[in-house]
C-alpha cells in the first residue's frame, strides 16, 4: 500500500460568519491511498470539535492508525465490509472524526474504482431530486442586499440557508432575515435558517414563530450543543420543524434525541465519512425522522463523495465548494440547483493538476 498527502489552502470567496465566529479560509488535508494498484482520494477539513484542528494533526493521526493496523490494510478486499471494518477500528482507536473522514472517503473512492462503479451505483441508490441550499452568513442588512443577487443571479440556486444567532442579539437576526426576505422577492427561492446554537430557549421560541411567519422552512440547531434538554421545551409547541446539527455527530445521537427533533443534519467531517453517514440515515429512518446533509469548508472532493448518497436524503446543504476562490478540485457540478453525483468510478472527483 502507499499513502501520500498534500495540504492545500482554501480561501473563501465570501468569509462565512456564524454564531461562533468568522471563517475566511482553511488548510485542508488531501490524501491518496493506493491498495492493490488502485488509488482513492479523500479530503479532511479541520475542526476543533471534530478532533483535529489542523491538517498536520489529522495526517499524524491517520499515519499512526495505518501503521498500527498494517495487517488489516495488507488484506484489503474491494468489498464494503472492508471499508466498514476500517471505519469501526478507527473509531475504536479514537481517530478524530474529520481525519477519519479523509480516510473513509478515500476508501469508498478506492472501492468504487476497484469495482468500476460510482459509489452511488455500488450502493444501488437513486439520483437526488432535491436542490442544495446555498449559505449566506451573518451579515448586516446592507451586505445582505448586495450578496443575495451575487448568490442567485444566473446560478440556478433554489434555496438559501440563512445563518442567524448573531452575537449582537435577535434584533440583529431579525434585521438580517427581513432583508433576506426583501432581497429574494424577485427570485423563486426557499428560505431556511441555521442558528448554530446561537439562541437561548426563550430567544428560540420567539424567533421560530417570527421567522415562520416570514416563510422559513425549518430551523437548524437553535440551541447550542450540550443544551439538548432545552429541545424538550421547544419541541411540543414548535412553530417550525427542528433539525439538529452539532448535537448529532454519530448514529447513536439520533436515538438519544429522537423524541425532541424532526430531523438530523449529518456532515462527513463530523461523523467520519460515508460509512457513518449511511448509519445515521438508517437510524433516522428507523425513528421516522427527516435527514439533511451539510458540509464544512470542503472542496469538490468531499462534496462529490457526499453527493453520492444524496438520493437518500431529504434536505441538501452541499455548497462549500461553490464559495471557494478557487475550488482546487473538480467533480461536483451544480445543475438546476442540484449537486449531481458523478457517475465516474468512485466519487468521480479529483484535485486539479495545478494544485498538485
Amino acid at each position: 500500500m502507499q499513502v501520500t498527502y498534500q495540504t492545500i489552502h482554501l480561501p473563501k470567496r465570501f468569509p462565512l460568519a456564524i454564531s461562533r465566529g468568522v471563517h475566511a479560509a482553511s488548510n485542508n488535508l488531501f490524501m491518496w491511498l493506493t491498495l492493490n494498484g488502485t488509488t482513492g482520494v479523500g479530503e479532511m477539513s479541520p475542526g476543533k470539535t471534530e478532533g483535529a484542528n489542523t491538517a498536520e494533526a489529522a495526517q499524524q493521526s491517520i499515519d499512526v492508525f495505518i501503521q498500527e493496523n498494517l495487517d488489516v490494510f495488507d488484506h484489503a478486499k474491494p468489498q464494503p465490509n472492508f471499508v466498514t471494518t476500517v471505519y469501526d477500528l478507527a473509531r475504536e482507536q479514537n481517530v478524530p472524526a474529520c481525519a477519519l473522514a479523509a480516510l473513509d472517503i478515500a476508501l469508498w473512492d478506492w472501492l468504487g474504482k476497484s469495482s468500476q462503479q460510482s459509489i452511488r451505483q455500488l450502493l444501488s441508490l437513486e439520483l437526488p431530486t432535491v436542490p442544495t441550499s446555498v449559505t449566506i452568513g451573518i451579515n448586516p442588512p446592507e451586505v445582505v442586499k448586495e450578496r443575495v443577487p451575487l448568490l442567485l443571479d444566473g446560478t440556478g440556486v433554489k434555496s438559501l440557508k440563512i445563518k442567524l444567532g448573531s452575537p449582537e442579539g435577535i434584533a440583529a437576526d431579525k434585521a438580517m432575515y427581513q432583508q433576506v426576505v426583501e432581497s429574494t422577492k424577485p427570485y423563486e427561492v426557499q428560505l431556511r435558517v441555521d442558528a448554530n446554537g446561537g439562541w437561548s430557549v426563550t430567544q428560540a421560541e420567539e424567533m421560530m414563530v417570527w421567522i415562520a411567519e416570514r416563510g422559513a422552512d425549518y430551523i437548524e440547531q437553535p440551541l447550542k450543543e450540550g443544551d439538548e434538554e432545552g429541545l424538550a421545551t421547544l419541541f411540543p409547541n414548535r412553530a417550525l420543524p427542528v433539525y439538529i446539527d452539532e448535537s448529532c455527530r454519530f448514529s447513536e445521537d439520533v436515538t438519544k434525541w429522537r423524541d425532541r427533533i424532526d430531523g438530523v443534519n449529518m456532515k462527513l467531517m463530523k461523523c467520519g465519512g460515508i460509512t457513518e453517514a449511511l448509519r445515521i440515515i438508517e437510524q433516522a429512518n428507523n425513528h421516522h425522522l427527516k435527514t439533511m446533509i451539510g458540509c464544512m469548508g470542503e472542496s469538490s472532493i468531499s462534496i462529490a463523495a457526499a453527493a453520492q448518497i444524496t438520493g437518500l436524503i431529504d434536505h441538501i446543504d452541499l455548497d462549500s465548494h461553490l464559495n471557494l476562490s478557487p475550488d482546487p478540485a473538480t467533480g461536483a457540478k451544480i445543475q438546476d440547483g442540484i449537486i449531481v453525483p458523478n457517475d465516474l468510478p468512485g466519487h468521480g472527483a479529483e484535485v486539479k493538476s495545478e494544485f498538485m
